[in-house]
C-alpha cells in the first residue's frame, strides 16, 4: 500500500496571495499568527500580505524569532508567543525556516505532550492536525509549503533533527512568484539546486513508484530549463522555478529522499552551510555512488534534463550525461564544486555518523555505511 498526502487547497501563479483574505475569512479564522524571518520584514517582503490583512480588518500578530536553520529555542519561543496571541491560525511566510518552525509551533500547539521539541524528531506518533497553517513561500526550493516535513536544529548537539508527521502539512499553499523576485541571485540559485536534488533524490529513493516518479521527472524537466533563467530573474523563470520546485515537493514528501540530505543536514547544523547549497554540491557525488543502484532511471534523468541522445546510449553513457548535466547546471548558477572551504577534515567522523542517523538515509537506493559516508565526504575536500 502507498499513500499520497497534498495540501487541501493551493493557489498558484503571479498574485496568488490575493486570495489569502479570503480563505482566512471562509474558514472562520479570527486572528492569524504570521511566522517570518527577520530580513523578510525588513525588506518589506512579509508586508506584502500583512498589508493585505491589514486592508481586510484581519486581526494579526508578527513573530519573527527566526534562524536560517531554526533552533528548537526559536520552536519554544514561538509556542509561548502562540498561546499569549489568541490566534487561531498561522501565516509562514518564507522559506523552509519560516515554515518549519510555523510547522513545529502548530504541532505542539494541538499536541501539547510534545511540547519538548525533540520529541518530535522522526516519525512523531503525535493524534492531533496541527494548528492551521497557510504557507506561504518566498524561496523557489525547499517545498516546505507542501510536505510533512520539517527540519529543526538541536543547537547543543550541532544537530540537525527532521522531523516526518502527516498532521503538518500546511492546509493551504499559496505559491506566489511575486513573493519570490527579490531573492538575491545565490540564494534562488541555492534552493532551485535544492528543489533539483529533491527531484532527483525523490526518483531514485527506495519508496518510488509511478504516482511519484510522475512528479518528479516533470519537476527535472522544469527545474532544468528555468533555473538560469529564475536566477536572472526573469518573469518566465520565478514562474516556473516557483511550479517546478513545488511539483518536486508533492513527490518526495511522500516517498521520502537519500544520502545527499543526510549529508547535507550536518553541514548547515555544525557550519551555518545553506541546505541548497550543501546538496548541490554534494548531489553529484552521491549520484555516482549511487549509479549501481538505480538501474535505467539516470537514462530518464538525463532526458529530462535535456540531454540528446540518450536512448542510444550505454548504461555508463547515460549515467555520466545525468551526473554531468547536473553539474553544469550547478556550475552555471555559481555553486562551489567541493567542501574544501566549508569542511575541517578533524569534523568528518562526527558528520559521517550524524549522516548515517539521519532520518533520510534509509530511502537512500544503495545500502550504505559511516565508513563509505566518511569517504564521500572526503571526496569532495
Amino acid at each position: 500500500m502507498n499513500r499520497f498526502v497534498l495540501n487541501e487547497t493551493s493557489y498558484h501563479g503571479k498574485g496568488a496571495i490575493a486570495a489569502i483574505p479570503d480563505e482566512v475569512k471562509g474558514r472562520g479564522f479570527k486572528k492569524v499568527f504570521v511566522a517570518s524571518d527577520p530580513d523578510l520584514v525588513k525588506f518589506g517582503v512579509s508586508a506584502k500580505v500583512t498589508s493585505l490583512l491589514e486592508k481586510n480588518g484581519i486581526d494579526y500578530e508578527l513573530f519573527t524569532d527566526i534562524k536560517p536553520n531554526p533552533t528548537i529555542q526559536n520552536v519554544q519561543n514561538g509556542v509561548e508567543m502562540f498561546k499569549k496571541s489568541g490566534a487561531d491560525c498561522i501565516i509562514a511566510i518564507g522559506g523552509g525556516s519560516s515554515m518549519d518552525t510555523a510547522k513545529a509551533i502548530g504541532i505542539i500547539i494541538k499536541n501539547p505532550s510534545f511540547a519538548d521539541v525533540r520529541s518530535l524528531e522522526g516519525v512523531a506518533p503525535t493524534k492531533n492536525p496541527a494548528v492551521p497553517i497557510i504557507a506561504v513561500p518566498t524561496t523557489a526550493g525547499t517545498a516546505a509549503e507542501v510536505t510533512i516535513n520539517y527540519v529543526i536544529t538541536d543547537a547543543e548537539k550541532n544537530r540537525k533533527m527532521v522531523c516526518v508527521d502527516v498532521h503538518d502539512i500546511p492546509v493551504i499553499a499559496v505559491v506566489d512568484p511575486d513573493m519570490m523576485s527579490t531573492m538575491p541571485k545565490g540564494l534562488t540559485a541555492a534552493t532551485g539546486m535544492d528543489a533539483l536534488t529533491h527531484a532527483i533524490e525523490g526518483y531514485i529513493t527506495k519508496g518510488a513508484w509511478e504516482l511519484s516518479d510522475m512528479f518528479h521527472l516533470k519537476a527535472i524537466e522544469i527545474i532544468s530549463r528555468s533555473l538560469r533563467g529564475a536566477v536572472a530573474n526573469t518573469p518566465e523563470g520565478r514562474e516556473e522555478m516557483a511550479l517546478g520546485q513545488y511539483i518536486a515537493g508533492m513527490g518526495f514528501s511522500n516517498v521520502g529522499l537519500g544520502i545527499v540530505h543526510s549529508m547535507a543536514h550536518p553541514l548547515g547544523a555544525l557550519y551555518d552551510t545553506p541546505h541548497g547549497v550543501a546538496n548541490a554540491i554534494i548531489l553529484p557525488t552521491v549520484m555516482e555512488y549511487n549509479a549501481p543502484a538505480t538501474g535505467e532511471k539516470y537514462r530518464d534523468i538525463a532526458r529530462a534534463m535535456g540531454v540528446p541522445g540518450t536512448e542510444k546510449m550505454s548504461t555508463e553513457e547515460y549515467r555520466k550525461a545525468a551526473i554531468d548535466a547536473v553539474k553544469k547546471l550547478s556550475s552555471d548558477v555559481g555553486i562551489p564544486a567541493d567542501l574544501k572551504n566549508i569542511v575541517k577534515p578533524e569534523d568528518i567522523p562526527f558528520l559521517a555518523q550524524s549522516a548515517y542517523d539521519d532520518a533520510c538515509r534509509p530511502g537512500n537506493p544503495r545500502e550504505t555505511s559511516t565508513e563509505e559516508i566518511a569517504e564521500l565526504y572526503r571526496s569532495l575536500l
